[in-house]
């Protein structure tokens, strides 16, 4: 049987005893369509994400392949290390016009409205 307190009244939930205030006002939780959002589909990031990864792999036999051909004897830290910042420096390069082109396709989708 819960604790009813002193007399018999129930204790309130645990939380805030407040609701949340916004700036104007207190807050409610929105119902229906937000409308449009410039936020691109699902299948774009995902076919981002792709093309970053690829992206990403293609640098690192870049840089892989570079430190092949320079050096001679004993280069497996050489190697690595040309791989790896090969690796980085393209992913990122990607992923900077992967999100400028999700940014732009997403405006574009939008339409200008609002």
């Amino acid at each position: 049987m819960p604790d009813d307190g002193p007399a018999g009244e129930s204790k309130p939930p645990p939380g805030p005893t407040t609701p949340l205030r916004g700036p104007l006002g207190p807050t409610t939780p929105l119902k229906g369509p937000l409308g449009p959002t410039a936020l691109p589909g699902v299948g774009a990031r995902v076919v981002a994400f792709v093309v970053i990864c690829v992206g990403g792999l293609s640098g690192l036999l870049i840089g892989l392949a570079l430190v092949r051909v320079q050096c001679t004897g004993d280069c497996d830290v050489a190697q690595g290390t040309g791989a790896l910042v090969g690796a980085v420096v393209s992913a990122i390069g990607v992923a900077v016009i992967a999100v400028l082109v999700l940014r732009a396709m997403g405006e574009w989708q939008a339409g200008g409205r609002g």
